[in-house]
């Protein structure tokens, strides 16, 4: 089964960082693979290793990317795909969603793995608005994935717990981080990717210039929260005073 995996790099949100005047300031301008990406990755080279094929990692950015992919492809990526941009800040999920569809018409790949969400946006949107685009049946927020009769057996979590979910190739599957522990890069596997082939491509090929429908206005400190109230006194009473305030003052009953 051959599997391309749509990677991004993102920064560091264990960095320490703070808003400043409407946008976000890092301490440091460390940037990393984003974690359900590498899930998607790592879930992808487990497959591959178990039942033959080869995996394909992709990503759209600016030409910083490259240790990223790098990265990728040391975890055991065979090849990499680099759409070249110079702004990603122009492109929103639908944005890149239309530049990956473009570069996929022509895919002969068995199935697309995305990662659920990225750590810079937690959107969620470009994997659904690929598979959409593609018209290829997918699955969200997968926490195992197995292969059965040439298929995919996936397990989703839903909002009313675990489903199960049989697709037919080609398809396309978004990663939770919950399904796995990416592999760490052994030295071997940072050799090795020096030699791995990247091809790089302008992005406008496949999806023209960033058409972003969405626009990042600012950012604001999340509101310190009241401090709670404390309710002292026997059982009953608490309970008949917290029932008054919920009905009276939080106007929840």
């Amino acid at each position: 089964m051959d599997i391309s995996v749509c990677i991004k790099e993102v920064p560091d949100v264990d960095a320490p960082f703070s808003v400043q005047d409407g946008e976000l300031a890092f301490d440091t301008d460390r940037v990393v693979l984003n974690a359900y990406d590498a899930s998607a990755v790592e879930a992808a080279l487990v497959l591959t290793e178990e039942h033959g094929g080869n995996v394909e990692v992709v990503t759209v950015g600016p030409p910083g990317v490259t240790e990223t992919i790098r990265k990728a492809l040391a975890m055991g990526a065979d090849r990499a795909v680099h759409l070249t941009t110079d702004d990603p800040g122009a492109y929103d999920a639908r944005a890149y969603a239309d530049v990956l569809a473009g570069y996929y018409a022509d895919s002969d790949a068995d199935a697309i793995f995305c990662g659920k969400q990225s750590q810079d946006t937690d959107a969620g949107l470009t994997g659904p608005m690929l598979a959409a685009l593609l018209d290829r049946p997918y699955a969200a927020n997968v926490v195992g994935i197995e292969v059965e009769d040439g298929g995919l057996v996936v397990e989703r979590q839903g909002d009313a717990g675990s489903e199960i979910i049989a697709l037919d190739p080609p398809c396309l599957v978004t990663c939770s981080n919950d399904m796995n522990n990416p592999r760490i890069p052994k030295l071997k596997g940072i050799m090795a990717a020096k030699k791995k082939p990247v091809d790089e491509h302008p992005a406008a090929e496949f999806g023209g210039a960033a058409t972003t429908a969405t626009t990042v206005v600012g950012y604001e400190p999340v509101p310190e929260r009241e401090p709670g109230t404390m309710l002292e006194g026997e059982t009953g009473e608490m309970v008949e005073e917290l029932v008054q305030r919920l009905d009276g003052e939080a106007n929840v009953l």
